[in-house]
């Protein structure tokens, strides 16, 4: 065997740790990049999530819209008590000409 001389020694362990010293560079360039790549993606995340709640609240608005517009077009109070007084003196003069006319046999018998 030959012995390995203490120049060639220096010699690798100088190009051992001049390789070291290059990945060492490489990984925190990697590691540079990779956080930025990462506020990249939580901004774009951020963008994402806000899109998406205002395309919610846009849907959501729309909704109430429609809502709005089919209750807008239900009777009011006035003509749900105008109707209800309607129909009850409707009845009542019905049932006053069944019996003055003697039309009350057209209606079922009395159970009981």
């Amino acid at each position: 065997m030959t012995a390995i001389s203490a120049n060639q020694l220096f010699d690798q362990l100088a190009r051992i740790e001049d390789k070291t010293s290059r990945i060492e560079d490489k990984y925190a360039r990697s590691e540079a990049l990779l956080s930025r790549v990462e506020d990249k993606v939580e901004g774009a995340t951020g963008r994402m999530n806000e899109a998406a709640r205002q395309s919610d609240l846009a849907a959501l608005r729309n909704e109430v819209r429609g809502l709005a517009e089919r209750t807008r077009r239900l009777p009011g109070t006035g003509a749900l008590v105008l109707t209800a007084v309607i129909t009850a003196v409707l009845t009542v003069a019905l049932m006053v000409a069944l019996q003055r006319f003697n039309l009350d046999q057209l209606l079922p018998p009395r159970a009981g």
